[in-house]
């Protein structure tokens, strides 16, 4: 034996550190800090723009209407794609839903409309289902398909309807269903009163945050509280039990689910169902708003719901942000029009410039360029202007998906089989 051996000390384990891609983990105090931060900001735009419907209860209580029909179309798009089924056909889902809720709905009463509803969007499902996991189909034309089919489906027996016998008596047309009974809502008693009162004061971030709280206390409707319960149980059922570790490791490894015992047909049947329910449910919810159904009444909302699901990163909780951001803008263009929307040019461009500058601190320079370049456009555009054209209020919703979706892109990691045709044994 060599009195010269040495001894190689073994490879040092890999350390555990943070991330090297600079990404912040958004802990609960990081998420609370910015909130807080986001509620200063948009308190100050008030102060400056004088625009003060802008936090207001009534403006908050619009946001938190026009949020729940696509927050429920951005669920159902989060159910069918963890299970690796991209469904394009939401909005013929939700068109289902307005029409049988509706129709249901003013012979019977508004809980049997809402039971109606979900199934009709349901059916909608199960048929993507059939075409998708079935057939093989293409995802986005199975989709296509279905929008197309369910505007062809509810025009052809709204003129059947309510254009004939009970139904014109009680004013149904072609286009329009008769109206049906109101849905019970809520308020908190004295809590409402008092924070409509401290709202009234216009103070620099206490009124509005009265106003804010005030308008998720004042008149809110069963089915929204509804959605709110949907939200929590998806995140549970998804995320906290064996059901949804098994659908979603369909969406991301359907062979490797297979391998392990999984009937990957099976899961991806009830995750598009259950899509297509989700769907119908906001579709009721908008007539059941509106007291009927109205021919065109979705407005593409399926599509900023699939939006609001991509921006949420395929999580319950981004995609409630995300909703809400985008029922925010809806119901501030329907509210106030041109000064609310002029005031949100300045909110817009300071949120542009502190992305900017968070680009080029992070030394991407190209998109934090561009993004300060909109940020300085934006405020010549609000400085040298009193109000904004009316079809640039009309559009203020779709801008805005446009603008989260590009600002959102970089952070993105959808189902690794998200949208691939499947079958049984092929990875054998």
């Amino acid at each position: 034996m060599s009195a010269t051996a040495t001894q190689t000390p073994p490879p040092a384990a890999p350390r555990v550190g943070k991330p090297k891609n600079g990404r912040i983990r958004l802990s609960p105090a990081i998420v609370l800090l910015i909130v807080a931060g986001a509620l200063i900001v948009v308190s100050a735009v008030r102060a400056v723009t004088g625009a003060e419907d802008i936090t207001s209860a009534g403006q908050v209580a619009g946001a938190l209407s026009g949020a729940v029909p696509i927050g429920l179309a951005g669920l159902a798009g989060l159910w069918a794609e963890r299970a690796g089924v991209v469904n394009i056909g939401l909005e013929g889902m939700m068109i289902l839903g307005t029409f049988f809720g509706a129709w249901a709905g003013y012979q019977t009463n508004p809980w049997l409309g809402v039971l109606a509803g979900v199934l009709g969007g349901a059916a909608g499902g199960l048929v993507h289902a059939v075409v998708t996991v079935t057939f093989g189909v293409d995802h986005i034309i199975a989709g296509v398909a279905v929008n197309i089919l369910a505007t062809g489906v509810t025009t052809y027996l709204a003129k059947k309807l309510f254009t004939s016998g009970d139904a014109v008596q009680k004013g149904g047309t072609p286009k329009q269903s008769p109206p049906m009974a109101e849905i019970k809502h809520f308020t908190v008693p004295g809590l409402s009163h008092w924070l409509s009162e401290l709202q009234a004061h216009h103070w620099f971030l206490i009124s509005d945050l009265a106003g804010i709280i005030g308008g998720l206390v004042t008149n809110i409707s069963s089915l929204t509280l509804l959605a709110a319960v949907l939200f929590v149980l998806t995140f549970f059922v998804l995320w906290r039990t064996s059901f949804g570790l098994r659908l979603r490791s369909c969406g991301e490894n359907p062979t490797a689910a297979e391998s392990l015992g999984v009937n990957v047909y099976t899961y991806k049947y009830v995750a598009v169902v259950i899509s297509g329910a989700l769907a119908g449910l906001g579709g009721v919810f908008l007539a059941i708003q509106t007291h009927f159904y109205l021919e065109g009444q979705t407005g593409g909302r399926g599509y900023i719901g699939l939006a609001a699901m991509i921006f949420g990163n395929w999580r319950p909780g981004g995609l409630a942000v995300g909703a809400g951001l985008f029922g925010y803008a809806d119901s501030l263009q329907l509210r106030n029009g041109g000064d609310s929307v002029h005031a949100l040019l300045l909110l817009i461009a300071l949120l542009l410039l502190v992305m900017g500058g968070w680009k080029i601190y992070r030394k991407v320079y190209v998109s934090g360029a561009i993004a300060l370049a909109f940020a300085v456009l934006l405020t010549v555009w609000y400085m040298l202007t009193d109000t904004v054209p009316d079809e640039v209020v009309q559009g203020t919703p779709y801008v805005v998906t446009l603008l989260v979706m590009g600002l959102s892109a970089q952070r993105l990691r959808m189902p690794k089989a998200d949208g691939v045709p499947y079958r049984k044994g092929q990875g054998g």
